[in-house]
């Protein structure tokens, strides 16, 4: 049994862990972060993010193009029916896969003198101002601070009774690279018949393809492949870049019951942060760094809650939810209603002609999903 006190001990080692990891120990905290997977891995994810974070990247000196991340700067959306239109990303973003991005933020991390622990962890409970975390393996961890970056659902959503984790989650995640012919610069979106479909270049030339359906549209056919020849290529821009593609993966990742569904910030006092904290519908494209920029706010008021300048627990929590949802929750709101548009074929298709005909409106949409260059 190993028994530790830490300054902070974190839950999850993605995006939003693992930006959280280098930020706090590059200004001299002592840092846990437990994760249950070992590094590289693949998951399923979009692998397109904003440029907003770079300044972020920079200051915890991270950088993506070192590790052949691809700059995108044009993004194309197209409808069920195969109408299509593009638009020049406001801010533009790259393209960088997680089995790259969280090996490299991982040895970042190690560099910095966090303890990267591959284990599970099974309880967290509070008590007189301390966090003790129990894993799966029989280690025991006490902190002043611990962070909840688990992703979309864990079982300790579960134990600690999250709302979200009460609600059926409908949907399913698969994901799969390829090599074949697609624009380096570019960005699309494609719908289909219940869900749509992320396509972007990322390092080593690789084409990322990840659409997410409602699992009972799936569930109606054999296999993913039945699934995809029966519904995804229906939309005839998703039928040729997956006919006109080679397979790189032996067979596609999938995630099921992911939830759209309102999480809190803060849950039995421990900061959520990335997924764990809010996700927003994958069709606009910013997930990653939403769960980057949410690493930066907590670790902010965490260093703030330190050194004093925010002098109690409920001080930094009342902080941490009220920044996180000035600076998130339009943005998740705009998503769910972009998503609900582009679920409607019909609606779908009348904005699509508006677009057409007022193309300047299509950036001044994606900036609701998308912030400003992250401040540091």
């Amino acid at each position: 049994m190993n028994k530790q006190f830490l300054d902070v001990i974190i839950i999850g080692g993605g995006l939003a862990g693992l930006c959280n990891a280098i930020h706090l120990s590059k200004l001299g905290k002592k840092v846990l972060l437990i994760e249950k997977n070992e590094y590289p891995k693949h998951k399923v994810c979009g692998e397109y993010i904003s440029n907003e974070v770079l300044p972020y990247l920079d200051f915890l000196e991270v950088n993506p193009f070192d590790s052949g991340a691809v700059r995108i700067n044009n993004f194309q959306l197209s409808t069920t029916k195969s109408n299509i239109i593009s638009a020049k990303l406001p801010l533009g973003g790259f393209g960088i896969s997680r089995y790259t991005l969280d090996l490299v933020l991982s040895e970042k991390a190690k560099e910095n003198g966090v303890t990267i622990l591959q284990d599970t962890v099974s309880n967290v409970t509070f008590l007189k101002d301390v966090f003790q975390v129990e894993t799966k393996d029989n280690n025991i961890f006490t902190s002043k601070i611990t962070i909840g970056a688990f992703g979309k659902r864990s079982l300790l959503d579960v134990k600690m009774g999250r709302n979200f984790i009460q609600k059926k989650s409908p949907y399913l995640g698969v994901k799969i690279h390829v090599k074949g012919n697609f624009k380096e610069d570019l960005v699309a979106l494609h719908n289909f018949k219940g869900g749509y479909c992320g396509v972007s270049k990322v390092e080593n030339n690789a084409i990322n393809l990840c659409y997410i359906t409602n699992y009972a549209t799936f569930k109606q056919y054999k296999n993913i492949e039945d699934f995809q020849e029966q519904v995804v290529f229906k939309n005839n821009y998703l039928k040729e870049i997956f006919q006109s593609s080679e397979a790189l993966f032996e067979k596609p990742l999938s995630i099921s019951q992911i939830s759209f569904e309102t999480k809190k910030p803060v849950e039995n006092h421990i900061l959520m942060c990335g997924d764990s904290a809010g996700m927003i519908h994958p069709l606009c494209g910013n997930g990653m760094s939403m769960a980057i920029q949410s690493a930066q706010l907590a670790s902010n008021l965490i260093l703030n809650y330190f050194n004093g300048e925010i002098e109690t627990r409920k001080e930094l929590e009342k902080q941490y939810i009220r920044q996180w949802k000035r600076k998130f929750s339009l943005r998740l709101k705009a998503g769910h209603f972009i998503a609900m548009l582009f679920r409607k074929d019909t609606i779908a298709s009348v904005l699509l002609q508006i677009l057409k005909k007022l193309p300047f409106l299509l950036p001044i949409i994606i900036k609701q999903t998308h912030g400003k260059p992250m401040k540091i």
